[in-house]
């Protein structure tokens, strides 16, 4: 015979004020937020999907649905941006990875004068953004594209090294943390071994901090992606242009502005970086809060 469940008592009205004061009111944020957040993604994609290509004339969400303006950016240089913007992103996030983990490995690892000096210096150059420096920058490309023509302006090689020419501070200073983390140990047995500090470094560190790495990687490319002042400045060309250069150039008149289309490129340009969000979001939780921790 089955034995009946106890029933259970109504919330008491000082119980539904705890709930509230404890959990309830959690609801109604996140609620808010989310909106807050979600509303200009929704806008843009139902703007995306207005053939008018004009903001001013939408009075309604997904009023009109037509793939128009994805078909239109094939008539222009849109995917040329997006490769330009890929191959910049890429080499940049490689370049600030490997330059920042072995500034880190070497702070981390050994013990040099100047050490602590040459820490307190990152901190405060970070503190300032690379932008700041864009006329010393334009000046700069301009003397080395007289000696070296791939160094200077309207170069991709050239923009990269600036964008590397800002990884260490940041970078280093979050990888630091990080290394530190790892015991010391493991190297002092691999030097018993025999190995050497580049075996170290390449063979035993490396797939340790992979964490770490992931959040650098993500956050350079990121930086680099969605770049325009210095991207604008050193890249002069149509051809060389990546993908926030180009796509301001369809909004930058206000009466041709092509805001359909340019909603339309948002959209198809964000696939790129959320694809990677999500292929190292496993890691990005555990190389943030890991690196935040003071060795």
């Amino acid at each position: 015979m089955a034995v009946p469940y106890p029933e259970v008592a109504p919330p008491t009205p000082a119980g539904r004020r705890r709930w509230w004061a404890e959990i309830g009111w959690k609801y109604p944020l996140a609620a808010v937020i989310m909106f807050y957040a979600a509303f200009p993604l929704v806008y843009a994609l139902s703007a995306s999907l207005n053939r008018r290509g004009s903001l001013s004339g939408s009075t309604s969400l997904f009023q009109e649905i037509s793939l128009v303006n994805y078909e239109a950016l094939g008539g222009t240089r849109f995917w040329t941006w997006v490769g330009n913007t890929l191959l910049i992103g890429g080499a940049a996030a490689f370049g600030a990875v490997l330059m920042g983990a072995a500034a880190a490995y070497a702070f981390s690892r050994f013990r040099f004068q100047g050490r602590r000096a040459s820490l307190t210096s990152l901190l405060i150059i970070q503190m300032f953004p690379q932008t700041v420096a864009f006329v010393a920058v334009f000046l700069l490309l301009i003397a080395l594209g007289n000696v070296v023509p791939a160094l200077g302006l309207n170069s991709k090689l050239a923009l990269i090294c600036v964008y590397l020419g800002g990884a260490l501070g940041a970078n280093t200073f979050l990888m630091y943390g990080f290394f530190n983390t790892v015991p010391k140990e493991i190297d002092e047995a691999a030097r018993i071994d025999g190995a050497s500090h580049a075996q170290i470094f390449w063979r035993l560190i490396m797939p340790l901090v992979l964490p770490i790495l992931a959040v650098v990687g993500l956050l350079a490319f990121i930086s680099a992606f969605g770049d325009f002042i210095l991207a604008r400045i050193v890249l002069t060309s149509e051809d060389n242009w990546t993908l926030a250069v180009g796509m301001y150039q369809w909004v930058s008149n206000q009466l041709t502005s092509r805001w359909g289309l340019f909603a339309a490129g948002a959209m198809v340009g964000a696939l790129p970086i959320l694809a990677l969000f999500l292929s190292l979001q496993r890691y990005i939780v555990g190389g943030l809060s890991a690196g935040s921790v003071k060795g």
